[in-house]
């Protein structure tokens, strides 16, 4: 049998054309430190900003932080020695938690160069990790019992969203409102939920006794980690959607946890690789990729990439990696593709054209 090399080559570079033009190619860049050896990018909206923490010029003294074109900005306390950003929307306002001059901790606001105390639903100790575009809040805080209770902040006004039955904590909210976090229930297990038009919902388990809600988008799908039903105290990514857990499974390893989706239902998060390494993963819709194979990380000066935190709605994604034996927050852009590989597919396609029918003739 006679074998066309010609034609399998044609064949061949004609796949990479078009799986080149309809891949995505990515941006990775180091956002530095405040000063310290540590940052992780945390939130990230469709401008590319991000929020976080870093550590300072004082060896474990922690600072929440905004970058913004090119700038790591420390945004400062509420009065204590430490700051976490947690969270950030489409105008820029961040929310986190910090500890205050009386000491203990408190969710803030930031916004305009100012950092606002949220206060507490009675007691002593509040966090925020999760803000939409309306400036809404959620996140938990200390009742006047001392107990741990998710809460709404609107308005100036911090709702108690209630529990399952022990301490909940909420993690992220959606501009209808809706809020997704984690709360113990009768039984004392660990469960996600969903919070909508006042009833909080027992989003269940992969089949083991335990989840953990992280993130929520537009259409209500939530991401976090659920135990599964294999030996031991297993935990793996999941996609909550339509009332059905998802298990998004792993890069090959035991265990794997989901901490942001945007509204186009892509996941990312951090999983053991089949080396037993943490590794940051993107999940498409289909598949569990490892980000830093699909940013070529190697290639930009990083070692690896331990965990993806966050991801924009067109497609920033931030979290932390090992670069130069340091880690450091990372954001990671996807950049559209040049017009000359279409044009340069288009006029090759051309040429095989060309060649057929001077073979036929």
């Amino acid at each position: 049998m006679k074998t066309n090399l010609f034609g399998r080559g044609m064949c061949v570079f004609f796949a990479f054309v078009v799986s080149s033009a309809h891949a995505v190619n990515y941006r990775i860049i180091d956002l530095g430190t405040l000063g310290g050896s540590f940052s992780v990018g945390v939130g990230v909206n469709n401008s590319g900003q991000v929020t976080g923490h870093s550590e300072t010029n004082d060896r474990f003294t922690f600072h929440a932080f905004l970058y913004d074109g090119g700038t790591m900005q420390d945004l400062g306390t509420l009065g204590g020695q430490w700051s976490f950003g947690d969270g950030i929307n489409a105008t820029g306002q961040v929310i986190g938690s910090s500890l205050t001059t009386e000491g203990p901790s408190n969710a803030f606001l930031y916004e305009g160069g100012t950092m606002q105390n949220l206060g507490t639903l009675g007691g002593q100790i509040s966090a925020g990790f999760g803000i939409n575009d309306k400036g809404q809040v959620t996140g938990s805080s200390s009742t006047t019992e001392g107990l741990s209770h998710a809460f709404l902040y609107d308005g100036g006004t911090m709702q108690d969203l209630g529990t399952l039955g022990g301490y909940s904590v909420g993690r992220g909210i959606n501009d209808s409102g809706q809020v997704t976090g984690t709360s113990a229930t009768t039984e004392g297990l660990n469960h996600a939920f969903l919070y909508d038009g006042g009833t909080m919902q027992d989003l269940g388990t992969l089949g083991g006794q335990d989840s953990f809600a992280s993130s929520i988008n537009a259409t209500g799908q939530v991401t976090g980690s659920g135990q599964t039903t294999d030996d031991g105290y297993t935990l793996h990514a999941f996609l909550y959607d339509g009332g059905t857990m998802q298990d998004l499974g792993t890069l090959g390893g035991r265990s794997s946890g989901g901490q942001g989706i945007n509204d186009s239902g892509q996941v990312v998060g951090f999983s053991e690789d089949s080396s037993g390494q943490d590794a940051a993963f993107l999940y498409d819709g289909s598949r569990m990729l490892d980000l830093c194979v699909l940013v070529n990380c190697v290639g930009a000066g990083w070692d690896s990439l331990l965990g993806a935190e966050a991801i924009s709605d067109n497609g920033h994604i931030t979290g932390r990696g090992v670069i130069n034996g340091e880690t450091h927050a990372f954001l990671a852009s996807p950049v559209p593709l040049p017009p000359a590989v279409w044009l340069f597919g288009s006029g090759f396609l051309g040429l095989v054209g060309i060649a057929r029918r001077k073979k036929a003739g």
